[in-house]
This record gives structure tokens, sequence and C-alpha cells, in this order.
């Protein structure tokens, strides 16, 4: 009774503009996938039937059954190519598929009752088991368009009684007889066949309605994104201005420029221009991951000594190390090494790994930077002899606005996004990141890149590369 009841009770909702060009590709691609399939069926039942029964009339079907499949497919290539604008050819479509499913569905019908005609003895088992394959079929492909579905299972299902009260009509039996048993028998497969496919049809409606959600957060969540990069370029860049002017101010003043600075005023002047330059960085590393995440990064790239690149680093950061008490070694390879990519880019990458060795190093401790080729790669490791980092944070390592140690007491600060905007780098210069760290040992930052032939050097004689995200 259940199932009874959910016949009655399905919600049937008619194609309209706003998903119809959903529907019907959706349509197509189904009775697409299955196209072979349903051909070798009825190839298989054609050469059957012309071998046991009559060979013309049997031609005669299977002719407008072809006929119904390929105007199926030339549909289908015009429904893929139909960009859902135009009413006008979506209402032409579903007029086409509507004329082919009368086609197909009259051919099989008319197939398997010309069987059922000429079968006088033994059941009708052959055709019925067609027409019960031909409705299978209809269920799972013709789900998208209800209006189609109805058509071609109220054809079969015509067909289905015709073939049921056949025999009843020839030999009039008693409600006894086995004929009467066969009759009920297909009214139960009859039954069976509906609710199945308005069971294929209620899936299809359930996967359509997460395909509108899906589609709908989508771009919910793409204009909350827009507003963000935009909010957060637009403060970067307002930022940016005063904070330049307050940090060239701070350095006048520090240096003396101005004139003495009272000694009780050096150790406030000196905070205000360290977090000066901490707040300076912090915009320049969101204004960089706001390029990278909008597409907008541009490289230009060139070949370049690796040994030269990390020279540069150390370079760079030398004062920063000499203030920390720490020693910074090289090992680098007798020969030039050469790699394609953004000299200030990768000079970025060096100085975000030596810095970050250098934050999480021990005053008096070492940091040791190697280059060594790996096969048709170049291997840059900056190895520190700091904390470690646990097995389970390698997700905050890479994370945005993410550190190892986020308590309030961590030894260091930081905004979180270094080694993000490093990695983000390193994978757009077709390069890889990676550590290998030991708790109370140290930790060994790499990155690989591609060898390249020393085929120039020039500066001069790069490509710029707009990378899209």
């Amino acid at each position: 009774m259940k199932g009874i009841k959910s016949i009655w009770t399905a919600k049937l909702e008619w194609p309209n503009p706003a998903d119809r060009e959903q529907r019907i590709k959706d349509y197509v691609e189904l009775a697409n996938s299955l196209a072979w399939q349903r051909m070798g069926s009825f190839f298989a039942a054609a050469v059957l039937a012309m071998f046991y029964f009559d060979p013309a009339t049997t031609i005669a079907c299977y002719a407008g059954l072809l006929f119904s499949e390929f105007l199926d497919m030339w549909l289908g290539k015009h429904a893929k190519a139909w960009d859902g604008k135009d009413p006008a050819v979506g209402r032409r479509l579903m007029r086409s598929f509507t004329i082919s499913t009368v086609i197909s569905s009259v051919a099989i019908s008319l197939f398997v009752i010309t069987i059922a005609v000429q079968q006088t003895t033994g059941g009708h088992f052959t055709p019925l088991f067609l027409l019960f394959a031909a409705s299978l079929f209809a269920a799972m492909y013709n789900s998208p368009l209800i209006n189609i579905l109805l058509l071609r299972l109220s054809i079969y299902a015509a067909a289905f009684l015709f073939i049921g009260f056949l025999d009843i009509v020839r030999f009039r039996p008693d409600l006894s007889s086995t004929i009467w048993l066969e009759f009920f028998t297909i009214v139960f497969v009859l039954y069976f066949i509906i609710d199945t496919s308005l069971n294929f049809y209620r899936h299809y409606q359930e996967r359509l309605k997460q395909i509108k959600q899906i589609k709908e957060e989508n771009e919910r969540t793409k204009a909350a994104y827009e507003i963000k990069s935009q909010f957060l370029s637009t403060v970067s860049h307002e930022l940016r201005t005063p904070l330049t002017s307050i940090k060239a101010s701070l350095d006048l003043v520090n240096n003396g420029t101005l004139g003495e600075v009272p000694d009780n005023l050096k150790g406030a002047l000196f905070i205000a221009a360290k977090n000066g330059q901490r707040l300076a960085n912090l915009i320049d590393d969101l204004l960089d991951l706001q390029k990278m995440e909008a597409g907008e990064l541009d490289l230009v790239l060139e070949t370049m000594g690796v040994n030269e690149l990390v020279k540069e680093a150390v370079e760079s950061t030398a004062g920063y190390a000499g203030k920390l008490g720490i020693h910074v070694t090289t090992i680098l390879p007798a020969q030039e090494l050469m790699i394609q990519g953004d000299h200030s880019r990768l000079v970025q990458v060096m100085n975000n790994l030596m810095s970050n060795a250098l934050k999480f190093s021990d005053e008096g401790g070492s940091v040791q930077v190697r280059v060594e080729p790996k096969g048709d790669h170049v291997r840059i490791s900056v190895e520190d002899e700091g904390m470690g980092i646990p097995e389970n944070a390698r997700d905050r390592v890479f994370g945005k606005f993410s550190q190892v140690d986020s308590s309030d007491i961590r030894k260091v600060g930081g905004t979180g996004l270094g080694l993000n905007i490093t990695k983000q780098l390193v994978e757009r210069h077709g390069g890889r990141i990676d550590y290998e760290s030991q708790q109370g040992v140290g930790t060994t930052f790499y990155v690989e890149f591609d060898l390249v032939e020393d085929g120039s050097s020039d500066r001069t004689d790069s490509t710029q590369m707009a990378l899209t995200a």
C-alpha cells in the first residue's frame, strides 16, 4: 500500500525555463551513456525475431527504432551546443525530443506486439521481457524530463495491456486459467515499472536541488570572497601611505637627524619603530596574499645562479643574524647551478626561510644554508638548531595566519603568513617546499627547483608571465 500511495502522491514538476537547459543536457548525457547498451539489446532481439518470426515486420520496426536513435544523437549535439539563453531553442528541442520519443516507443511497442500476435502458444515471455527492458531503460535515462518519461511509459503501458488482453480475447478463459495469472502478473510488472520510474525521477529531483544549492552557495562564496579581497586591498593600501610616513619620521628621530633624542625617550621610540616595521611587513604580506589569491601576481622569469641567490639572501639577513648573535654558514657547490625564476620573488622566498630559521634559533646558535644538486633538480636547505616542529603541526606550518606555537607566551611573533606566501611562490615557480624536523634538535626547510642549462644569465632577457589562480 505504501508503494501505491507513493505513486499517487509523487510530486511531478514540469521543466521550466529556469532549469530546462540543465534537464535537457542531463537527458542527453544519460541517453548517450546507455546508447550502445540499448542498440545492442534491440539488435539481439531483432536477430532472434527475424529467425523465429516474420522478418519483414521485424526489419520495419527495427528501422524505425534506429531512426529514432540517430535522431536522438543528432538532437543531442544541438542540445550540448545550446547555451540556454534562447528559450525558443529550448522549446524546439523539447518538441523534437517528443517526436523522437513517440517514434521510438511506437516502434518498440509495434515490434513486441507483432511478436506477441505471432505467438499463439507458450505465453508471451519474449515480447514482455523486451518491453520490460525498454521500460527500465526509459526509467533510467528519461528521468530528467518528466513529460518525455510519462509519454514513453504511457505508450509502453498500452502495449503491456494489449499483450495482457490478447490471449483473454482470443481464448476467453475462466478466471482459474493461467492466462489470467499472466494478465495479473503483467499488471503487477506495470506497477513495478511505474514505481521504479518515479523513484528514478525523485532521485534526479533531489540531485537537481543539491546542484542548485551548491551553485547558489558558490555564488555567495564568490561574492563574499570578492568583497573580502577588495576590502583587504583597500585597507592595505590606505594603511601603507600613513605608515610609511610614520616609519620615516621615527627613523629620522632615532638616527638623530632631527636632533639629540633624550635618553628617557629612546626606548619608547625604538619600540615604536620596531612595531612600525612589523606593521609594514604585515601589510606587504597581505598585499602579496591578495595578489596571489586574485591571480594578479606577475612573475618576471630569468635564468639565475643559485649560489648568487643564496649569497644575496644571506647578506640581506646578516644584520638581523648579528643582532640575534646567530652564526650563519653556507655550503655551496663549486659549479654554479642555474634555475629560472623571478629574482625578487625568489629572494623573498630565501629571506622568509632565513628569517624563520633565525627567529626560532637560540642566541649563539647557528644556521646552515646548503645548495646541492638532486638529479635534474637543485635543493636549497636552511637548517636551524631551534626547538623543532611537532609531528602533528604540518597543516599549521604552511597555513594562513597560523603558527606552530600560537599561545600568548610564544617565543617569537609574526603574522603567520610568511611560510604560506613562501609555499605559494615556490609552487608558482614549479618548485616544491617541505621540511624535516626533530623536536629539541632543529628544523631543516628546503625548496627544490628544476635545473636549467646556463644559456644566458642576462636579466634583461627575461620573460614576463602573468599567473592566474
